[in-house]
């Protein structure tokens, strides 16, 4: 089962992240990238295949400068359900920390074939270990791509690429400067940081 990983490692009785359940993708394929405040700061790149969403931990964000290629490490399935979910994950908990979504949308294959679902181009995308896509989204729009990078010491490392386009910039990207201003994340992070300063003077 696709999810059976995803479940083990989570105990539903004490947070709201949702189970796992698989369902028939639609028509115009679902994206989403979460802001993961866990042990460090990272990004998770979801896209909707199969039934559930193939996920990535991208540590830097995701970039609109072509020239930034972002390390994208595969982790274990998540449930579409998954894909509106925001909130904290309890202390004791798998990726404990707080969760929002950075943007969403749909997405497709840039290269269409005929007679078969997009859903169906993207799965044989990801065999090949090479997926190439547009996102329609808030903040990431045009083409990207995901490649398997060969390196046996790392089974699960990828590389996110944005494509030469008109959504496409040449100047540093840094996804922290596009999230809300009231972030419960970066909330998270301030309460964090703040109780590493604190010192306690000696008896």
């Amino acid at each position: 089962m696709a999810l059976e990983d995803y479940n083990k490692k989570r105990n539903f009785k004490e947070t709201s992240e949702p189970e796992g359940k698989e369902k028939e993708s639609s028509k115009r394929l679902k994206f989403v990238i979460q802001r993961h405040a866990a042990s460090r700061l990272h990004y998770d790149f979801r896209l909707e295949m199969e039934g559930v969403l193939k996920s990535w931990a991208v540590p830097k964000g995701p970039s609109l400068n072509p020239s930034d290629k972002r390390l994208a490490m595969m982790v274990e399935d998540h449930p579409f359900a998954y894909r509106t979910f925001e909130g904290s994950i309890p202390k004791g908990n798998y990726g404990a920390g707080e969760v929002e979504i950075w943007d969403e949308g749909t997405y497709e294959p840039i290269e269409k074939v005929k007679d078969k679902s997009d859903d169906l181009v993207m799965r044989a995308e990801l065999h090949k270990q090479s997926l190439k896509f547009i996102l329609h989204g808030k903040k990431l729009k045009g083409e990207f791509a995901l490649v398997k990078i060969k390196n046996p010491k790392e089974d699960n490392a990828w590389l996110l690429i944005k494509h030469k386009d008109k959504y496409a910039v040449d100047k540093d990207y840094n996804a922290e400067e596009y999230t809300l201003k009231n972030s419960k994340v970066t909330a998270y992070l301030n309460e964090k940081d703040g109780k590493k300063k604190i010192t306690h003077p000696k008896e």
